[in-house]
């Protein structure tokens, strides 16, 4: 019998207790363990005021708490929180706009090997016409744009909130990641970049949220903007490079990517 992978999803919410129910039990989790794969859910309550943990535990879910306030800061909570016997993580949002159930897409590409990342592209997918704002959409084509051109990596959706990872590859990145608030996935994106990871896209779908926004595009956008130029010339320290010889297995893969512009 082929061995079982465990798949531990994060999910990073702050008064979400509309929609964390919904995505906690949209997982498949049948199907997941007909093909092999064990399931797990972490939700990181983020200084919630309202019944976000309750409805998240009722749900099925493991609560943990992150007393920071920030996106950043919960999922670097999560990512400290991972079970030993993790094989795969997996982080997406609490408010229902991606889909739980597409899990299995984004693990394919690391349980055969194609990919180290995977990341879930909402303009590469299916995108509900009033699932994100025009602004919303433009700022994160050019986003997307100068982190193609200026990190050679063929991401087709910069700011999803949509990923899945091998387990060394958090492992290897968390040390690293410093933004408190919706800066997280630009940082994780370009610093993998550095790092040297295999990252690809797939294509997501994306819904309209349930309940009010956290994130405020000038302001955060401004914040994404700088971490994209800070890492521009980001090197991991000596360190750090010497812990990665260490754990990884020195064959290290080699794969081509073709990718289509957006």
């Amino acid at each position: 019998m082929a061995e079982t992978k465990k798949i531990v999803v994060i999910i990073p919410c702050y008064n979400e207790e509309q929609s964390i129910g919904q995505v906690v039990r949209k997982f498949r989790r049948e199907q997941l363990e007909a093909l092999g794969f064990t399931l797990q859910v972490l939700v990181v309550d983020n200084c919630s005021t309202d019944k976000t943990a309750a409805v998240a535990k009722k749900a099925g879910a493991k609560v943990i708490k992150e007393s920071a306030k920030g996106k950043g800061n919960a999922m670097r909570k999560g990512f400290r929180s991972l079970p030993a016997d993790t094989d795969y993580v997996v982080m997406l949002d609490g408010d229902d706009t991606y889909s739980a159930h597409e899990v299995l897409r984004m693990v394919e590409p690391l349980h055969h090997g194609f990919s180290e990342v995977v990341i879930g592209s909402r303009l590469g997918g299916k995108m509900q016409s009033d699932a994100m704002t025009r602004f919303n959409r433009f700022g994160n084509w050019v986003f997307t744009h100068l982190v193609r051109i200026s990190y050679r990596e063929p991401v087709t959706d910069v700011l999803t909130g949509y990923f899945a990872w091998n387990k060394n590859v958090i492992e290897e990145l968390e040390p690293h990641l410093t933004s408190v608030g919706f800066a997280i996935e630009m940082e994780m994106i370009t610093k993998m970049a550095r790092l040297g990871h295999d990252i690809c896209s797939v294509p997501i779908s994306y819904h309209p949220r349930v309940g009010e926004t956290n994130l405020r595009p000038v302001k955060d956008g401004w914040h994404i903007l700088k971490m994209y130029a800070k890492n521009l010339n980001w090197k991991p320290s000596a360190e750090a490079q010497s812990s990665k010889r260490s754990r990884l297995d020195p064959k290290r893969r080699e794969a081509s990517f073709e990718f289509d512009e957006l």
